[in-house]
């Protein structure tokens, strides 16, 4: 009976392997639209925040078995819906202003998210970076009032 189970549990494994989400990505990425910034502020970016919010996903090695992957190319898509660096420039100015107060916000609490820290170690943001990251979205934050 446990021999049964085990292959009935495992041939279930193999055939959600061929349910696959796939990443949005375009055929060609226009570099006029990447957000422009400084070399630190974009160093801690493409460090800490490009993989899900950018085209330049580093994809891990469990992003491509099922279910992970599910969740991993799951949340990579909705994290480019929210925000993606390398289309910032198309964004209106309204839009910049609400992610910045996002990114203010959030910078302290929730990004990158622990679960993505955990295993990419090089990508939590140290205190330091995280007040680089807050006097920098502040530089640019017309209306402080919602975010304090």
């Amino acid at each position: 009976m446990l021999k049964k189970v085990l292959l009935w549990f495992l041939a279930f494994l193999f055939l959600i392997q061929l349910i696959k989400i796939d990443i949005v990505k375009p055929k060609t990425i226009d570099s006029k639209a990447e957000i422009k910034t400084s070399k630190k502020i974009m160093s801690i970016l493409k460090t800490s925040c490009y993989d899900c919010h950018s085209y330049e996903t580093k994809m891990p090695w469990y992003g491509n078995i099922a279910p992970i992957s599910w969740e991993v190319r799951g949340h990579i898509n909705d994290a480019r819906k929210w925000l993606n660096f390398q289309e910032w420039e198309t964004y209106d100015e309204s839009k910049k202003q609400k992610l910045y107060k996002s990114i203010y916000t959030s910078i302290n609490f929730s990004m990158p998210i622990p679960a993505y820290v955990s295993l990419h170690k090089d990508a939590e943001l140290t205190k330091e970076q995280r007040e680089i990251i807050k006097k920098w979205v502040l530089s640019y934050i017309k209306n402080r009032d919602d975010i304090f």
